[in-house]
C-alpha cells in the first residue's frame, strides 16, 4: 500500500477547490488517512521545495505556497502516487489530459492548484514532513475489499 502527500495549493483553496479534489481522489478508490487546513511556514516551505532551491523560479515558489491556506492529506492506495498524479494531471495544465484536476480547473503551471508525491519513496519522506505518526489514521472502509485487491 503506498501513501502520497497531496496538497491543495493556495489558489485551489482560494478558488474553493478542496471539496473538489477530495471527491475525485474517493471516488478513484483512495483512501484518506490524514488532513489538515494549515497557513505552510517558511520553514516548512523551505524544507519541502529544498530541490528547488538556487533556481530562478524558487523565492516565487516559496512566496506563493505560503501566501494562503492549504489543505494537506495523505491518501493511501495500491499504486497511490501513479493513480494520484494520474488524476491531477501534466504539471502544465496546458499538457494534461482531459478529465484531470489540472485540464479541468488550471491554465498556468504557475496556478496549478495541486502537490502531489513523485514517487512512492518521496510519498512517505513527504508525508513524514508534513504530518506526525499521531496524525495519520490507518482504518479500513467496508468496501475497501471492493476495491483493493488483496
Amino acid at each position: 500500500m503506498e501513501r502520497s502527500l497531496v496538497l491543495v495549493k493556495p489558489d485551489g483553496v482560494q478558488r474553493g477547490l478542496i471539496g473538489e479534489v477530495i471527491a475525485r481522489l474517493e471516488r478513484r478508490g483512495l483512501r484518506l488517512v490524514g488532513a489538515k487546513f494549515m497557513q505552510v511556514s517558511r520553514l516548512l516551505a523551505e524544507e519541502h521545495y529544498a530541490i528547488h532551491k538556487g533556481k530562478p523560479f524558487y523565492d516565487g515558489l516559496i512566496a506563493y505556497i505560503t501566501s494562503a491556506p492549504v489543505m494537506a492529506m495523505v491518501w493511501e492506495g495500491p499504486k497511490a502516487v501513479a493513480c494520484i498524479r494520474q488524476t491531477m494531471g501534466a504539471t502544465r495544465p496546458g499538457e494534461a489530459a482531459p478529465g484531470t484536476i489540472r485540464h479541468d480547473f488550471a491554465l498556468e503551471v504557475g496556478r496549478n492548484l495541486t502537490h502531489a508525491s513523485d514517487s512512492p519513496e518521496n510519498g512517505e519522506k513527504e508525508s513524514a514532513l508534513w504530518f506526525d505518526k499521531d496524525e495519520i489514521v490507518s482504518w479500513r472502509r467496508d468496501v475497501d475489499r471492493w476495491i483493493f485487491e488483496e
